[in-house]
């Protein structure tokens, strides 16, 4: 093969694992935010939906025309649904999570969006409350209160944010101040319908209204569950395989959707079969492969694995990180927490918080409030637990393995003296 041919396959996989990482940080990619990445994805679509496909068991679509990819990814099993560590962000001063008002609405508003491709702020609030008037366990939506306002205004900011609908004429925020405002609107009803990443759509699940409040667990599981792998479930929710075609599929499937979609993942997380897939002469050629062509390093440890990717494409959240106060908050408990014998009490590192606040009382003004202290300790533990940092059991917080690779080190210089 020549030169010039090397030079071109080197480019080719370069772009592959580029654009397999690009996914990774953000599922959804459209050419209006981000042009060069989806043009990438566009070009390699093939190769990487490939990818997704074998490893994960993930579907990728790609709509040069509409201008989006979108990978369709699927949590490694059913017991981690209600997991609340990657929400909907409020996009606004602050990026707070999302609240069960506001997916509520994300939801009803979805689904009111479909039947037109051109709308205005008032309809579509109109149909909203005429949604949730119709089901009252939604509970109605009231434009009057400012309140409401600004919950709908928050779920609209997101789609806009997702390309699924576009402000032609005003803008969403003047919703704000008043129900009156005129806000219009152009539709993307199928980026709207590809939102919704489930194997089987809400509407196939015969249900009632009393089996959604009372078995709502349930039907999330059934939103997930893939019938590829088996034919029935058991009572994790997860589907039996029932040759071993099926099992080997789920196996390789879970095991990479966990590695490729957390910062760590920990034996002690993992089912036996998982581990003695991993420990397989094919489970580990397949992690080597997988993460090869994907550009990432593989670190294995006795407690677990991490992926590395070293010019951070795949990272949606860093740590550490001073983009946010919880952060910093983080990583300043995250040296008591490892330094503790036996691990620390919620009521003990509350104190070591009331003392950092003291002692710089220009920072976090966020958290000065009567309750701040156990707000922030509650912030900074949902991020180290989130990296998995930290684990709570008992009413203590314990390091976990991957919080030393951020334990302060002494360093002795030629001299012989320490830093």
């Amino acid at each position: 093969m020549s030169n010039l041919a090397n030079q071109l396959v080197a480019a080719e996989r370069e772009e592959v694992a580029r654009g397999i990482r690009l996914l990774l940080n953000s599922p959804l990619i459209t050419a209006h935010d981000a042009a060069a990445g989806f043009d990438l994805v566009r070009r390699r679509q093939d190769q990487i939906a490939r990818w997704f496909d074998y490893y994960c068991g993930w579907s990728l679509v790609v709509e040069p025309r509409q201008g989006y990819a979108r990978l369709a990814k699927v949590r490694a099993d059913s017991r981690g649904l209600s997991d609340a560590s990657r929400p909907a962000r409020r996009l606004r001063s602050g990026r707070g999570p999302f609240d069960r008002r506001r997916y509520t609405l994300l939801c009803v508003t979805a689904a009111e969006l479909l039947s037109t491709p051109m709308t205005t702020i008032g309809l579509i609030a109109d149909r909203v409350m005429q949604a949730t008037r119709a089901e009252p366990a939604l509970g109605v939506f009231d434009t009057t209160k400012r309140a409401e306002r600004l919950a709908f205004v928050d779920v609209l900011r997101l789609l806009e944010s997702y390309g699924a609908v576009e402000a032609v004429d005003g803008t969403t925020e003047a919703y704000l101040e008043s129900d009156q405002a005129k806000v219009l609107y152009r539709v993307d009803a199928t980026l709207v319908m590809r939102l919704l990443a489930a194997p089987r759509g809400p509407s196939q699940l015969p249900t009632s209204v009393a089996e959604v409040t009372g078995g709502f667990d349930e039907l999330l599981t059934g939103l997930v569950r893939e019938p590829r792998y088996g034919g029935r479930a058991d009572q994790d929710g997860e589907s039996v395989p029932v040759s071993d075609a099926q099992r080997n599929l789920w196996l390789r499937h879970s095991v990479f959707r966990r590695l490729f979609d957390d910062p760590v993942v920990y034996r002690d997380d993992l089912t036996e079969a998982q581990l003695g897939y991993l420990s397989s002469p094919t489970g580990r050629k397949l992690l080597r492969d997988a993460a090869r062509h994907a550009g990432f390093e593989v670190e294995e440890r006795a407690e677990g694995y991490l992926l590395v990717d070293a010019d951070g494409l795949a990272t949606d959240s860093r740590f550490p990180d001073d983009s946010g106060t919880a952060k910093v908050a983080a990583l300043m408990l995250l040296d008591v927490i490892v330094a503790a014998v036996g691990g620390l009490t919620l009521e003990q590192l509350d104190n070591h918080t009331a003392l950092l606040l003291e002692r710089s009382p220009r920072w976090a003004m966020a958290y000065r409030s009567e309750d701040g202290t156990e707000r922030l300790v509650a912030d900074a533990l949902g991020v180290l637990t989130d990296f998995g940092l930290v684990r709570s059991a008992g009413g203590l917080v314990f390091p976990l393995a991957a919080a030393a690779r951020y334990a302060i080190a002494s360093v002795k210089s030629s001299g012989g003296a320490s830093s």
